[in-house]
């Protein structure tokens, strides 16, 4: 047994044990990612590193990145391109030139992709380009599927429909496939995501109304979020209730211009304006 493995293994078992306490669903995987100094070590753990839904160890004598990581809320591939945003390359995605030119002096490790113009050392890997000015929408159909079924539940104040909505808008949020988001769409979604999670399960738990709604107005507020940073094949219409919450004014999102206000239904149907449209 080789020196790293001697040293890896119970590296590997201790990051992982601790790892596991903290993350639920969890997946550990050992990459290969590039880098030069302790200054590194910290920029490359703390982007593949996220609250509750991973935990990240390189060691840079090995230049191991050991993850840990909730298999439902992230993949393997999304914190790799992370890492590669970041600067540093890696087994699965070459770093932006710009993203390593930026690096500081230290850590500009040798590229190991850059050593031959062999066509071969890129094999296996994705070069990762700028951002482009938009990602497209269409990895969210089944979410904003959900979420406006959800929606018009609501406008009928039908409790039980709501609640059958938000479960399946659960499920479609667990089924998105980050890896295929673009990095700032990426980082968006991913600071969007526990409130989506959080108030689809608190609308999906009951048929009481009121608290359905209210967790509406969150929910909306994140979805917008996501919206603004992707690009849509529809025109989506941001619409605004000035009465709810005590005057505080709620929002939502609907595929109609037409007013149908999902927190007062018939009781005030037509209550609000659309705000801003998003194509």
């Amino acid at each position: 047994m080789n020196l790293f493995y001697k040293i890896a293994i119970p590296v590997f078992m201790l990051v992982s044990s601790y790892a596991n306490a903290q993350l639920k669903n969890t997946q550990t995987e050992i990459v290969t990612v590039y880098g030069s100094c302790d200054m590194c070590k910290k920029t490359i753990e703390k982007a593949a590193t996220e609250k509750k839904i991973s935990e990240a160890v390189w060691d840079k004598d090995s230049q191991k990145l050991t993850l840990t990581y909730d298999t439902t809320k992230t993949t393997a591939d999304a914190l790799l391109k992370k890492v590669a945003y970041a600067g540093y390359d890696n087994e699965k995605y070459l770093a932006p030139s710009e993203a390593y030119n930026k690096l500081p002096g230290c850590c500009k490790y040798e590229r190991p992709a850059e050593t031959t113009a062999n066509k071969d050392n890129h094999e296996g890997h994705e070069t990762l380009a700028a951002e482009n000015s938009g990602q497209s929408n269409t990895i969210l159909k089944d979410v904003y599927r959900s979420y406006f079924t959800l929606k018009d539940a609501l406008v009928k104040s039908d409790g039980s429909a709501a609640a059958k909505a938000a479960s399946e808008l659960e499920k479609t949020l667990k089924a998105v496939p980050m890896d295929k988001m673009q990095h700032a769409a990426h980082m968006v979604w991913m600071k969007s995501l526990p409130v989506l999670r959080e108030d689809a399960e608190h609308i999906a738990e009951t048929n009481d109304i009121k608290h359905q709604r209210d967790h509406f107005v969150t929910l909306s507020d994140a979805l917008y979020n996501v919206a603004k940073a992707f690009t849509t094949g529809e025109t989506i219409y941001y619409q605004h209730c000035p009465m709810y919450n005590n005057g505080k004014g709620a929002n939502w999102l609907s595929l109609g211009k037409e007013i149908k206000n999902p927190y007062y239904g018939n009781k005030m149907l037509s209550c609000g304006n659309t705000v801003e449209t998003l194509k």
